[in-house]
This record gives structure tokens, sequence and C-alpha cells, in this order.
């Protein structure tokens, strides 16, 4: 193969991930001619909907995967946190590369933290999960929509039309945007645990011999791991981006720890579940996770939320 061709999204965000891959594959092919084909997605043109209403995050990725079923493109690079678990046919995930910080962060100009918010603080995310879980613990605050790339959500926090805002911290320091505001004060993950796959990026390719062999090199073992056990976690829950899961799964060593939440997004009822096992048990372990919550009453809390986002919430 002499020439590969990257489908990506325009954002800043979206090209810094294909851009580091570009520079992975050229590292290590250097005689791969490694193109970007840089397009708009349905999640990318309707900034005034909250991703819940519209068909949640797989909004970000149907066209680049059209290009890639049309043999307009061979690979793209999501953040993994994106991804849904099931792929159209003829395409899969080929690479989830080592993870960034997987916390989420509050970023704000005023105050240095969650506890800091004063009641009735403004508080951006169009999240489900997280506005699920700071609701839990902050019913004070008042939850607003935040649509947008990373760069206008925090112009639009510049602007004062939020007292703070809650981003992937991994996407704020890929960019290097901490110093764009005042306060960025990652949040533990006993608070907000992250959603699935969050701090990895996904490489989505078509489904050729070749291809696969080529990004290969970018997996992570540890992080394929993780995210292995968070992703069968939701499919087994069959939870996709409309509803409010989080799931976090850590490798210490031979030990594999996973936790997780589901609720309602008003943050009212919440179910939460946990597994500490031997990381040689990952490829069950994220189902019998989804067992267990299950078992409480999530797919009755999961229904209930969906009905909430659509009807209530937004």
């Amino acid at each position: 193969m002499k020439e590969l061709i990257i489908a990506t999204r325009g954002s800043r965000l979206a090209l810094w991930q294909s851009e580091y891959i570009k520079s992975k594959l050229e590292k290590t092919y250097p005689d791969l001619n490694v193109k970007l084909n840089v397009m708009k997605t349905k999640g990318d043109k309707i900034l005034d909907t909250p991703l819940a209403k519209i068909g949640g995050k797989g909004l970000f990725t149907k066209e680049l995967e059209d290009a890639m079923l049309k043999g307009k493109a061979h690979i793209a690079v999501h953040s993994l946190k994106d991804v849904p678990v099931v792929f159209p046919k003829g395409l899969k995930l080929g690479a989830i590369t080592k993870r960034e910080d997987v916390r989420d962060a509050v970023l704000s100009q005023k105050y240095e933290n969650i506890d800091a918010l004063p009641n009735g603080a403004v508080v951006g995310t169009t999240s489900l999960r997280r506005r699920m879980q700071i609701l839990s613990k902050r019913s004070d605050l008042t939850i607003k929509n935040l649509r947008g790339n990373i760069n206008t959500r925090i112009e639009k926090l510049k602007r004062g039309e939020f007292d703070a805002i809650i981003l992937a911290a991994a996407g704020v320091k890929r960019l290097e945007l901490q110093s764009e505001i005042r306060y960025f004060s990652p949040i533990d993950t006993d608070f907000m645990i992250p959603a699935m796959g969050q701090a990895a990026l996904g490489v989505e390719a078509v489904d050729d011999t070749e291809i696969l062999q080529i990004i290969d090199f970018l997996n992570d073992d540890e992080c394929n791991i993780e995210t292995r056990v968070e992703r069968d976690f939701v499919a087994r829950l069959e939870g996709g981006c409309q509803v409010p899961i989080g799931v976090n799964a850590k490798i210490n060593g031979s030990n594999l720890y996973i936790k997780a939440v589901v609720g309602l997004p008003n943050g009212k009822e919440l179910l939460h579940a946990e597994i500490e096992t031997d990381r040689e048990n990952y490829k069950n372990v994220g189902k019998e996770l989804a067992d267990m919550i299950i078992a409480k009453g999530a797919r009755e809390i999961l229904d209930r939320a969906e009905k909430m986002a659509n009807e209530v919430i937004f």
C-alpha cells in the first residue's frame, strides 16, 4: 500500500487526533503517503439541539464511516467515547491507543472547583452522564446545554454565559488549552465516573487485512483491556449515547477494578456497581458488571432516563 487516507472532522481536536495518528504512521512507515480527508458531520452542523435528541454521538462518525465504505478513506480517528459499540458491515475498530487523563474537568474563570461553585451557579454540559452525576451531589446548580467544539465551548465560558463548564480533561490537555482559562480542575473519578473509552483514541478502519496490519502497532494493550470492559458493559446494557451511563475500568498490576453508574438525568435516582477481579478475567467482567446493575433495575432506569431526556430535561 502506497497511500492511506484518514477521514476526519474539521474541529481543532479532531484534526489534532488525526494528525497525531498520521505522524505515528509516517514515522513507522516512511514510504507511506498519509493524507487527511476533512469533512463536516451532522453532529458538527446541528449545534442548537442536544445530542440526546438527535441520535447521540454516532452523528459524529456516520459521514466518516460512509467515506470509508465508499472508498474515499481507509481509516478514521475518533475519541473512543464517541464510538458506538456496533459497527456498520465492512468496518471495525482496528486500534485503541494509550489513554490520556481519563477524568472529566471543571473549567471556570471564577471558581476553583465544583465545591467552590455557589448555589444556583450555571454549569454548561450537554452530557446526560455529567448532568446526572453533578445534580446527584449538587442539586442546587443550574445545568444548561453546551454544544460546539472545545474551543467554542471555552469561548462561551469566557463570554460569561456560564459560571463553569465541564469537558473531558484529555481534550483540553491535548490542545494545551489549560492556560486559556483561570481554573482547570480535573474531577476525581469517585465523584464523576467517566464515559466508556474516555481519553483513548479509537481508529476505525475498513475491514481489510492489509489496513488492519498497518495500524496494529497503534494498539495499547492495557487500554484495549480497560476499554473492552467498558464497551462490553455498555453493549450489555444496550445503552447508547442518549442515556446517562458512566463506566471506568482501571488496571493496577495484575488487578482490574471497574466501577459504573446509571441513573436519571435529574440526578434523583442513581444505581452504582463495582467489581475488582484479576486482569486475566477481562473478557467477561464487563458483562458481569452489567448483569449486576441490571439486577438492580438498570434497564428500567435507563428507559425512564431516555424518556426524561426527550420530554422533560430539554
